[in-house]
């Protein structure tokens, strides 16, 4: 249990590089109508908005999202992947319309810095050496204390990098698939190592898109600046510590298209393929894809039913079978 099956390569999904093909150049998006994410006026923004919060030591992160709801006076608020209450660091936070936004981030990877400590003594060649061997798929059982049932399955490790050794302290950095246990991974190590080896502090560095950044809020940046909106009218800081909900797609395959297709999408149509203006190269069928306007809002998102190649040759048939619609029915006008 928890060796390597096989090899990745050493970055997450979300730092793959995409290419745009332009299906049709002289496509236009009309100004009037829509809400660009970086002119969103300072409500919409909340309500379209993910919070990307570096979460403390101490609370669960249904705590903290409990918190949050009841400081900006929200309705839904959802986090996008469980935290332990003395684990620290990035937890991305959507709010309002943007809650369902969160399961975007299932397939974009997440990286941790760990401190492992071991039971015994081992030569640190031998130390590096193993770790690598655990880079690749492994097969986990999750904790007893984990909130999901308890049988074998398998996870990635796309990197696994040594920071520091100092005797039987152990610093590493390691990016996973989500759903993968570290707690669970550092025993394993240990057991490789033949000393065992427990986990003596871990923090989130990064959830997808969202990392160790600018854009990194906590608690206490996120009560003032909201403070300094609601009582001095002061938005700058409240509009730093509110990413919009396009951040979280960032990583994901994309389709544009047309403003003639969007109120469609929004009222219940799923993407035919006269409605695509551009595209990303590599879209394979069942792809988790973001269906963006020209103005790089998110309308919604859906399943590829078809490639790349298809949804630009072909002439007619269904492109994305459309999953969770974003955009409000108002924003663009009806043209069928």
């Amino acid at each position: 249990m928890g060796r390597k099956k096989e090899r990745r390569e050493a970055i997450l999904p979300a730092d793959l590089k995409r290419e745009i093909i332009i299906k049709d150049e002289k496509a236009e998006t009309n100004p009037k109508w829509g809400f660009p994410p970086e002119k969103r006026p300072i409500e919409m923004h909340m309500q379209f908005g993910i919070i990307s919060l570096d979460k403390p030591p101490g609370p669960t992160s249904h705590e903290v999202v409990a918190w949050i709801k009841k400081l900006l006076n929200l309705q839904k608020a959802g986090h996008g992947g469980t935290l332990d209450p003395k684990v620290t660091g990035v937890l991305p936070v959507a709010l309002e319309r943007a809650t369902r936004v969160v399961q975007a981030l299932l397939p974009a990877g997440k990286e941790y810095v760990a401190l492992m400590h071991l039971h015994g003594e081992v030569p640190e060649d031998k130390i590096r050496v193993v770790m690598k061997e655990f880079e690749g798929e492994i097969i986990q059982r999750p904790p007893l204390r984990s909130a999901v049932k308890r049988r074998l399955r398998t996870r990635k490790v796309y990197y696994i990098d040594v920071l520091e050794i100092e005797g039987k302290d152990v610093l590493f950095r390691v990016g996973v698939e989500a759903g993968t246990y570290i707690r669970s991974l550092i025993h394993h190590i240990g057991l490789a190592l033949g000393v065992g080896a427990h986990m003596s502090e871990l923090r989130r560095t990064r959830s997808g898109p969202f990392k160790e950044d600018e854009t990194l809020v906590t608690l206490h940046d996120l009560i003032d600046a909201y403070y300094f909106w609601k009582e001095d009218g002061i938005e700058e800081y409240f509009r730093r510590a509110i990413q919009p909900m396009e951040k979280a797609v960032e990583h994901l395959p994309k389709v544009w298209i047309r403003d003639s297709a969007v109120a469609a999408i929004t009222h219940g149509a799923d993407l035919a393929v006269p409605g695509i203006v551009k595209l990303h190269k590599g879209i394979k069928p069942d792809d988790l894809v973001a269906i963006m306007t020209l103005k790089d809002e998110l309308v919604a998102l859906g399943k590829a039913k078809m490639n790349t190649q298809e949804m630009l040759t072909k002439t007619k048939g269904i492109a994305v079978d459309v999953e969770k619609v974003f955009m409000p029915r108002d924003w663009y006008p009806k043209m069928w």
